[in-house]
């Protein structure tokens, strides 16, 4: 079924392109100008997949015609989807956990270990291991802040000891007090932002199973979780350290 466009406008003196459409439906907006060819400058494209077509329109279309403002419609995706940027992204991928504990660990056999031995175990075989081993070697980045109650919960210990299998395929490992947390306003929120231009916030429910994923490329939106992230880095402490700061006295 064919869309229904309605014309936005032009900047045209006479006819012709450029012009902007609007998708009635999706909302989607349509730009209508010169087809960039060049195989060139096709190739300085990022982003360009082999079914997309480029077109060069003058700056003032956009910002004469373009919409003003929008209400954003959360955009979720599956968990492929979601899986799929660890893979791609190409400089930094970075983590902030708050929550108390996951029902993902709670069902995972090295937690049932952990609580037989206090220690757990790893296969480093598993396909986050071996992915962020081979994005680290790469030169990439890939680091979290985990916020920790006082004294932590037993999912939170869990954690702790897992954070040196992390670590050893190349991820950042740092910890950070709730109460430090607070101080610092960081929110109670779960999220990966990935080269400082996507994040996915992590949906939850009551019971810490993980519904859905949120990707947000907003520009204002992003520096937000940016900032987070600064601070977040900013006061947390390695690992390690934290983990002596954690151990119980006698």
């Amino acid at each position: 079924m064919a869309r229904q466009l309605r014309f936005t406008g032009t900047d045209s003196k006479v006819d012709g392109c450029p012009a902007l459409h609007t998708d009635e439906g999706a909302g989607e907006v349509i730009v209508q100008g010169k087809p960039v060819t060049d195989p060139g400058e096709l190739a300085q494209l990022q982003h360009f997949g082999p079914d997309d077509v480029a077109v060069a329109v003058p700056r003032e279309l956009l910002v004469n015609w373009g919409p003003k403002g929008m209400e954003r419609v959360p955009e979720l995706v599956d968990r492929d989807t979601f899986r799929r940027l660890f893979k791609t992204f190409k400089h930094t991928a970075w983590r902030l956990e708050t929550r108390r504990g996951y029902a993902s660990d709670r069902q995972d056999l090295d937690f049932q270990a952990f609580l037989a031995t206090g220690s757990s175990p790893c296969d480093p075989n598993e396909p986050w291991f071996v992915n962020i081993k081979a994005q680290t070697e790469a030169g990439k980045r890939v680091g979290r802040v985990r916020v920790a109650d006082n004294p932590p919960t037993t999912e939170q210990l869990f954690l702790l000891d897992y954070a040196r299998h992390n670590a050893a395929v190349g991820e950042d490992m740092r910890y950070l007090w709730r109460a430090d947390a607070d101080r610092a306003a960081l929110p109670a929120e779960d999220f990966w932002i990935f080269d400082s231009r996507i994040v996915a916030l992590l949906h939850f429910d009551d019971e810490d199973n993980m519904l859905d994923t949120e990707l947000i490329t907003e520009p204002a939106a992003v520096v937000r979780y940016a900032i987070i992230r600064d601070a977040a880095v900013h006061h947390a402490v390695p690992y390690g350290q934290f983990a002596a700061q954690a151990a119980p006295t006698e």
